[in-house]
């Protein structure tokens, strides 16, 4: 007989296992995010592909969006598990493809296929943590996600740009790739014999109304697969001429705007309340924030001459404090409420992202923007844990795989596109002597925009809807 509800963790005997397998994937999907941040301006000179470089960012997250939507529907269908493991061995294809290229080119395939499998995998997690883990864990199973990049955090920038400067750059890739092979292992056998096709207790799902589930899967990955290829349209645009690359660019994003709606809830573009808002300001919170700290190491090396292992110390910084306001928003997010969770993370990030603006405006004072992007990391630290249990609070058991995939597809499309639109911008707007300060200003912008449907989150269902079985998440 299992625990007693009130007596349940995610560290129990039921639960272990999976658990400390899916930390392990988090910890290593952070040393790849954070190495890759600091060695890129690196590989952009190695590569001699400047002109790619918002791109090598932007088209990982743009193909994440295939990977959600395929992982997302699959889960619903036949469980996470299968979709899981595809995943994880595309992400290890790719970081073998990236760290073996010789060109900015293949660099880039290889980040495409990467995508693919991060962004399986992310919607794989989310709808294994529906299926094993009661409603009242999901904020602690969250936060121990973030905690995975305490480590990581303290030592993988710093690491990363230590093997870019004294071996190679490519380390990077193929150190990563190695060790989540490893992990694939370890989670294979943590997850075997485990039930993760329906939700214990709970009657077979009806079946969905409408197109039949081959062609509402078939329709929902050709648009996906729209919203990607625009994005990273978009991201090649900063290598045409601005007349050319702009038109190019606003087409895209149209695209994206048509093709994306049928992919998340309805009235999500709108900013309706509740679960479309909490789509919505992930997607622009996220798009804010990667964009500028895409930019962060490269202004610290290229403006300032910081070594690669010192500019990491902003994303050291600034990855501890995220991880400190998950824990924060594990522990006191009930209570303290979706709108003053908002408005204490947008307060941090602006004080961030304006703080880093100004010098690099001024071009002074560098030293300043490892405490800054500290602000901005907290921020997040505090908003992403929240989106992600509201997200699953707003769910049944039939619309966890779509709601949990329509979150990570807004995420990754305003990233793509918002670090695709900085990079036109960098190269096509110079401020003061560089395009730094017009990458800063659009995170700002965006993060507003973002303040709109911060106001209309919610904060989940009643908690009687959640003591009596109900699989919608407080």
């Amino acid at each position: 007989m299992s625990a007693p509800a009130s007596a349940a963790t995610i560290w129990d005997g039921q639960r272990l296992g999976i658990t400390v397998g899916s930390v392990v994937l988090i910890f290593l999907a952070a040393i790849e995010a954070l190495a890759v941040t600091t060695v890129m301006p690196l590989v952009a000179t190695d590569l001699q592909g400047e002109a790619l470089y918002a791109v090598a960012f932007a088209g990982t997250l743009a193909t994440g969006v295939i990977g959600m939507v395929v992982a997302g529907a699959w889960s619903d269908r036949a469980g996470p598990r299968a979709p899981l493991y595809t995943a994880i061995a595309l992400f290890i294809v790719g970081l073998v493809i990236a760290g073996a290229a010789t060109d900015m080119y293949t660099l880039v395939l290889g980040r495409l296929i990467q995508g693919l499998g991060g962004g399986g995998q992310t919607v794989a997690l989310y709808v294994v943590v529906a299926r094993v883990y009661p409603p009242q864990l999901h904020g602690r199973i969250f936060a121990a996600y973030a905690a995975a990049w305490v480590v990581p955090s303290m030592v993988g920038p710093f690491l990363a740009g230590a093997v870019a400067q004294y071996l190679h750059w490519r380390w990077a890739f193929l150190g990563v790739a190695v060790l989540t092979a490893v992990a694939f292992v370890l989670v294979a056998v943590r997850l075997r014999g485990v039930d993760l096709n329906t939700h214990p207790g709970e009657a077979e799902d009806p079946p969905a109304e409408g197109l039949p589930a081959g062609a509402r899967i078939g329709l929902r990955i050709m648009l996906a697969v729209i919203v990607a290829v625009a994005a990273v349209v978009v991201g090649f645009a900063a290598d045409l001429a601005p007349a050319a690359g702009w038109p190019l660019a606003a087409a895209s994003v149209m695209a994206i705007a048509f093709a994306i709606r049928p992919l998340l809830p309805a009235g999500t573009l709108r900013a309706a309340p509740r679960l479309p808002s909490v789509v919505l300001m992930r997607g622009l919170a996220a798009g804010a924030f990667f964009a500028a700290e895409a930019y962060v190491p490269k202004m610290l090396m290229e403006r300032f001459d910081f070594s690669p292992t010192i500019a990491g110390l902003a994303l050291t910084v600034s990855a501890l404090a995220w991880s400190g306001g998950s824990a924060v928003q594990g522990r006191y997010g009930d209570r303290l409420g979706s709108r003053r969770m908002e408005v204490i993370s947008t307060v941090l990030m602006l004080v961030g992202f304006g703080g880093v603006l100004v010098v690099a405006a001024v071009h002074a004072a560098p030293w300043v923007v490892v405490v800054l992007w500290g602000f901005a990391g907290g921020g997040m630290g505090l908003l992403y844990p929240r989106l992600t249990v509201l997200t699953l609070a707003y769910s049944t058991p039939t619309d966890e795989g779509f709601n949990s995939s329509a979150l990570s597809i807004s995420d990754s499309t305003g990233s793509a596109v918002t670090i695709a639109i900085a990079g036109l911008l960098f190269v096509s707007l110079p401020i003061a002597g560089s395009g730094f300060p017009v990458v800063f200003g659009l995170a700002v912008v965006v993060l507003l925009i973002a303040a709109v449907p911060g106001f209309r989150l919610g904060d989940g269902p009643a908690a009687p809807a959640v003591s009596s079985g109900d699989p919608a998440r407080r």
